[in-house]
């Protein structure tokens, strides 16, 4: 075996000690528990029935849902709209100025994310209050009120994640050969007919990895709703989302094996969601 091999097979070998380690025995773990009760016995379908018959459950559902709709598409659009802007510009140094200013908000951890947004959502301290007030919010209760918080969640979330995504999509964007693009601009082209026919469909792969990342996180949605929920005092709700629910189960009323069950709904949907995309975009087709 050459030094090149054995060096592919350190890096693969320390990924699938992780993998094993923070992956799949934590997934067995909650697999296990599922369909276990609190004496280790097996349990079939119980827990998941005791969490569908939670009166939180449904709504959370729901909320979750109506947030993936608003993430989802403001992530593909925008993603890739300031992608191609961006691919656009002429000036190497505007450019990587962007890229960087693009991935900065990425460097906060989730919940550090959060806490800016507490402070720039509050009328009474935020730098940006004349905006707030001009829509009609005065306190921060009226700002996080529970209709709010499909968009607000969105923001949060773009505003965290978005920008690594574009410097993605700018590099795919870069792959694409010139002397395409130069042939679409000769047969008479512009900007838009480019973007739409010619780099918005070689980007397609990427665009449903985008898809299928963003939906996994999103079903995890936990951090911005708890957060949220304690400095409104209640206001945004502290059983919002799934997760939140899954850990009051098993935080709150001890019931373990329940939140267990969540997890693994959500496991499942994350896993069926990505199949459909994977089956349905010829991700793994060649070319």
């Amino acid at each position: 075996m050459n030094t090149a091999n054995r060096a592919g097979h350190l890096f693969v070998a320390a990924y699938v000690v992780l993998l094993i380690a923070f992956g799949i025995v934590p997934t067995g773990y909650a697999v296990y528990f599922a369909f276990t009760d609190g004496n280790n016995r097996f349990a079939g379908l119980t827990n998941f029935a005791a969490a569908a018959e939670d009166f939180r459950y449904l709504p959370a559902i729901g909320h979750v849902a109506l947030y993936l709709v608003c993430w989802l598409v403001s992530l593909v659009v925008l993603v890739v709209g300031l992608a191609l802007l961006l691919h656009r510009l002429s000036s190497r140094a505007a450019g990587t100025a962007l890229r960087f200013l693009y991935y900065l908000p990425g460097a906060l951890a989730g919940a550090a994310s959060v806490l800016v947004w507490l402070f720039m959502l509050d009328p009474s301290v935020s730098p940006v209050s004349f905006l707030l007030r001009a829509a009609g919010f005065d306190t921060f209760g009226q700002v996080v009120a529970p209709g709010h918080l499909p968009v607000l969640f969105t923001v949060i979330a773009f505003w965290t994640g978005a920008g690594g995504w574009i410097v993605v999509m700018y590099g795919a964007l870069n792959t694409i050969s010139p002397d395409l693009l130069e042939a679409a601009r000769i047969d008479g082209a512009g900007a838009w007919q480019t973007a739409w026919r010619v780099q918005i469909p070689l980007l397609r792969k990427w665009i449903v990895y985008l898809l299928i990342l963003a939906f996994a996180g999103g079903t995890q949605l936990f951090v911005e709703p708890q957060l949220l929920s304690q400095a409104s005092v209640g206001v945004a709700g502290r059983d919002y989302s799934l997760n939140q629910l899954s850990y009051d189960f098993a935080f709150q009323y001890d019931h373990v094996n329940t939140a267990a069950a969540v997890s693994v709904e959500l496991l499942v949907v994350s896993v069926v969601v990505a199949g459909v995309f994977v089956a349905r975009s010829g991700f793994f087709d060649a070319g």
